[in-house]
């Protein structure tokens, strides 16, 4: 075969770029789609896009019917990249079908047709129309008949004047199909002026036609006839895969005729079918072969029926299945290329190069879209497109051939420089250079040629085979690859190694949750080769990070032991070590049984209920490798604090057992139930609650608790008791029974309280002696019957109020905030019960409205009031009080509190130490006219660590404290005292660590506080004023 020679050198420059001018024949980014423009719109301008991509990058031309566009005459055609532009565009010029061409140096593809239509609507010519005269319930047919257009249009009627439109009812239909107006029965109401608009879809246009009287004839009314179908739909319908179909049937008639559908093969409508304008209107959306068939519309009145019929048939547009795709090839070879594609009817195909239709030869045939060439060569390479048509349409599949012819070149396909292979395996050494036509190859070793003996082989493809390895096979191995245009090689290194073995593997094991185990994986390997250890769990890659804490690798570099700690359930399952090194891979598994206590059982249901037992079942979990043994059933109630071991019938239930009896349950308690399995191992995970079951009613059987009384108001018998709990009620309508006798009578006197959490009931009755004894007794009852009554207990009747005044009563100041009352207790009957204590009522001067109280226990006959002000007159009354109420006051007392103590503080203290004893004195305080007179003079101290504070009266203005040495040293500040309080504090003396003798450590010795003389604060004085200068 001899190639010419621009091929050739088109081939040389190919393989110098390589792969830096990777050459491509054009492919669509974007193809023209069929577009409506609106006639005499605002837009001068239509574009047609087409977008290819390509190296080199293509240019465009564009075809109008057939028939190159000219672009150079005039500006009226533009080029924009690869759009078209159509500039004032033309319905008698421009309208038809178009195609984009894109072609570069590989080839040239055709893009889809698209079409480009104008819409438009013209004007009704103007014309009278004559009226249109029926009788009263006759049907009637108005005829719209639209002017010349093009696009799709919507239909409307005008009442007499615009904006009053026809609404669409039973009665009236407007067909989108002809624009007519259609009434079944005239009534009176529609006599008018009837008038068809004409809207244009696409440019939204409106034209009217001229206006058709509608009149009644005088001659009566029409009498009742049976449907007469005006619309109805062709006997054949072509619908589009995909569509939405609309199918219209409306009939006249008197009555007015009701519309149904059906199929007419009987089989039902899907769900998707709607019906439309008061079932005038059948519509199938997304349209499918199998909503093809027969169709018929009912219209039916009192006084017949009347059926159309038609058949829906289903067309496709074609539709790509198989698509081709590009080729490479070499010369000589053979080419097959197959695009199918689907529609109804079935396509047929045709095929292009180039952008014009292939022409066929001997050895380039067509048969079912298929295309074949044999012995190609070079000038074959081009753009193809495979062509599917059908009368509904057609579409273009493209790709690129390409044609090689080229010298044997490991470039893009280098030899492996390294092959490793384990003694006694096979092992193939790959030659596959890119070659056009394909290389044949030939191998050396060294300078030796190999030849085929049977151990060593060779493939179709150039490749050598080497079986049963041995050492001696190391070495570097050389193909030779070559073709009529040259020739090329490429060497591999083979090195053989020993295999590897694995000396200690994992083996099955059998442990318990918390145990550790350690999984042994050792392997014998060829020195030469690194190995990898690699674990596998139950199938899947282990990631013993997320583990950590239980997993961990352990061993050295021929070692891949796995250690296991603290087991766990999830643990157990099959484990593979699998070692892997260069040249081969072996592994090794073991199966780990971790066996813990059982998972949660299952399904727990109440299958039963009475008022104290439940009868359960349950169905067995998982028993984590470790049979159940036994069973246990816990409870709980809103009233529990949680889960509570439940008693069972039977006591014990074995690990075989499913069901069982809880016992010992509350009546009429709301319960939840769980089971908790046990084996070898220990008990395991509780299951789920039950659903929640309330026990069935019963009689109380619980009395109320603490049953006591006494207290309350004259005449009353009070007595008291804690409320049963609600989870002891046993049932609904719970109460009590309250039974009461005096002591020494024999007859109960009873009452009930039906209020479950009333925790007293007051028997009132004037012939009630005051705090007299009674014997009480409180029982309980629900809707199921009575109860039992508590023990009888003792209770006293409401005790008489005092009737006597405490006696003696006087009052006496303490100082300018505090004044005492003193008193006789008062006389005592056994009718006044528990004296509870005294009250004392007191007042200011001109105050009494805002009194104030205090009380004391029964025991006391004086209180101390507090909080007073000073040098103010107060006044007071006692009485005395028990739980019936409180008696008459006392006779009113008075008291003046004494004046309030000096506000100044004693001033200018001054300290001095010497050994333990520190030396104080102070400024004398004058109190002022409104103030209380100093009688003397208090001194605290403490240590600084907050010790408990001591005090040192003096009637002088000087004093000295031995103190005992201490750490922290002291704290100390002086009041002025008298007969209304202590006066205001000095401000506090801070005396650092006084030292002992030894000048550390400190002395257990209580502090002696001795008087000073007068004469000491100048002595002090003088030393103070030494000490500081």
């Amino acid at each position: 075969m001899t190639l010419s020679w621009k091929p050739l050198i088109l081939l040389s420059l190919i393989g110098c770029l390589g792969d830096e001018l990777l050459l491509r024949g054009p492919v669509f980014v974007r193809e023209p789609s069929s577009t409506m423009v609106p006639v005499g719109s605002e837009d001068k301008r239509v574009t047609l896009h087409c977008e290819a991509r390509g190296n080199p990058s293509p240019h465009y031309r564009w075809q109008l019917n057939g028939s190159d566009i000219d672009l150079s005459a005039g500006h009226r055609y533009t080029l924009r990249g690869g759009d078209l532009v159509v500039s004032g565009p033309s319905r008698e010029r421009d309208a038809g079908t178009y195609q984009c061409f894109a072609t570069n140096s590989l080839g040239t593809i055709i893009s889809r047709e698209a079409r480009l239509q104008f819409a438009y609507l013209e004007n009704f010519k103007t014309r009278q129309r004559r009226a249109v005269s029926v009788r009263e319930g006759q049907g009637v047919v108005l005829l719209c008949g639209p002017p010349p257009h093009s696009g799709e249009l919507s239909f409307a009627w005008i009442f007499n004047e615009y904006p009053s439109l026809v609404e669409e009812d039973s009665r009236r239909f407007i067909s989108q199909e002809t624009g007519h107006l259609y009434i079944a029965k005239v009534e009176p109401s529609d006599v008018g002026n009837y008038t068809c608009l004409v809207t244009s879809v696409v440019t939204a246009g409106r034209v009217l036609g001229s206006p058709t009287p509608l009149m009644l004839r005088a001659d009566g009314v029409m009498g009742e006839y049976e449907p007469k179908i005006e619309v109805q739909f062709p006997e054949t319908l072509p619908a589009a895969k995909g569509s939405t179909v609309k199918l219209e049937c409306f009939a006249l008639g008197n009555p007015v005729p009701q519309i149904a559908w059906r199929r007419g093969d009987g089989r039902p409508f899907p769900r998707k079918v709607r019906l439309r304008k008061f079932s005038a209107v059948l519509e199938v959306p997304s349209f499918q072969q199998e909503d093809a068939g027969p169709y018929e519309c009912v219209a039916e009145n009192a006084r017949g029926r009347n059926v159309a019929r038609g058949r829906l048939t289903y067309y496709a547009k074609p539709h790509w299945v198989q698509l081709i795709e590009d080729v490479e090839t070499a010369v000589g070879d053979s080419l097959y290329w197959q695009c199918r594609a689907s529609g109804k009817p079935r396509p047929s195909y045709r095929w292009l190069k180039n952008g014009e239709a292939l022409v066929l030869e001997e050895r380039t045939q067509i048969e079912n879209g298929a295309l074949t060439m044999a012995n190609l060569s070079v000038t074959d390479s081009g753009m193809f497109q495979c062509v599917a048509e059908n009368k509904h349409g057609l579409v273009y599949s493209s790709a690129e051939l390409k044609v090689a012819a080229s010298a044997p070149d490991f470039s893009r396909t280098p030899m492996r420089k390294l092959v490793r292979a384990q003694v006694g395996s096979e092992v193939g050494l790959d030659c596959r250079p890119r070659a056009a036509p394909r290389a044949l190859a030939s191998w050396k070793r060294g300078a030796v040629t190999v030849q085929d003996d049977g151990r060593i082989s060779f493939s179709q493809d150039g490749g050598l085979r080497i079986a049963n390895v041995t050492k001696a096979d190391t070495g570097t191995y050389t193909c030779v690859a070559e073709n009529q245009y040259g020739s090329a090689n490429g060497s591999t290194h083979l090195l053989v190694t020993e295999p590897t073995r694995i000396t200690m593997a994992p083996s099955n094991m059998d442990v318990s949750v918390g145990e550790s185990v350690v999984l042994p994986c050792q392997v014998r390997h060829d020195p030469l080769l690194d190995i990898v250890f690699t674990w596998y769990f139950n199938g899947a890659l282990a990631d013993f990070s997320k583990d950590g804490l239980h997993v961990e690798k352990a061993g050295g570099s021929s070692s891949g032991d796995l250690m296991i700690r603290n087991i766990q359930l999830k643990h157990s399952g099959k484990y593979v070590c699998v070692v892997q090194s260069g040249v081969d891979s072996v592994s090794s598994a073991a199966d780990l049984v971790v066996r813990g206590s059982p998972g949660p059982p299952e399904n727990v249901e109440v299958e039963e209920i009475t008022d104290t037992t439940a009868q359960l079942s349950w169905k067995e979990g998982a028993d984590n490798h470790s049979p159940v043994t036994s069973y246990s059933i816990q409870a709980r109630t809103p009233f529990s604090v949680g889960w509570q071991t439940a008693m069972t019938v039977p006591e014990v239930i074995d690990g075989k057992t499913h069901t069982a009896t809880v016992v010992a349950l509350n009546p009429w308690a709301e319960y939840e139930f769980r089971v908790v399995a046990s084996n070898t191992i220990g008990g395991g995970e509780p299951s789920l609650p039950s659903e929640k079951v309330r026990t069935e009613e019963a009689a109380p059987e619980v009395p109320p608790s603490e049953v006591s009384g006494g207290g309350g108001s004259r005449s009353e018998l009070v007595i008291t008791w804690d409320p049963v709990p609600e989870e002891l009620q046993n049932g609904e309508g719970f109460g009590y029974v309250v039974a009461f006798r005096p002591l020494g009578v024999s007859t109960w006197i009873q009452t009930v309280v039906t209020s479950p959490d009333a925790p007293r009931y007051v028997f009132r009755n004037e012939s009630i002696v005051p705090f007299s004894p009674y014997e009480v007794k409180v029982g309980v009852y629900n809707n199921k019957g009575e109860g039992p009554f508590s023990p009888v207990t003792r209770v006293f009747s409401a005790e008489e109020e005092p009737t006597a005044a405490p006696s003696q009563v006087s009052a006496n100041s303490l100082s300018s905030s505090e004044m005492e009352v003193v008193w006789n207790a008062v006389p005592w009957k056994p009718s006044n019960g528990h004296l509870l204590g005294y009250e004392v009522r007191y007042w200011s001067s001109g105050e009494e409205g805002s009194s104030r109280r205090v009380t004391v226990a029964a025991g006391k006959t004086s209180a101390r009031l507090r909080g007073l002000n000073g040098h103010q007159e107060y006044h007071a009354a006692v009485r005395a009080y028990n739980s019936a109420g409180a008696g008459p006051f006392s006779a009113t007392v008075n008291a003046t509190t004494k004046k309030t103590p000096p506000s100044r503080p004693p001033g200018n203290v001054v300290w001095n130490v010497t050994d333990s004893k520190v030396l104080l004195s102070w400024e004398r305080v004058r109190a002022m006219e409104n103030e209380s007179e100093v009688t003397g003079y208090k001194v605290y101290y403490r240590t600084s660590g907050q010790d408990p504070t001591q005090v040192l009266s003096t009637n002088e203005t000087s004093a000295e404290l031995l103190l005992p040495p201490v750490q922290e040293g002291y704290v100390i500040h002086v009041r002025a005292t008298t007969d209304g309080g202590d006066g205001a504090s000095s401000e506090p003396i801070r005396i650092p660590r006084i030292p002992s003798s030894d000048a550390r450590g400190s002395t257990s010795t209580m502090a002696k506080v001795h008087p000073v003389s007068s004469c000491v604060p100048t002595v002090l004085l003088c030393v103070a004023r030494a000490l500081w200068w």
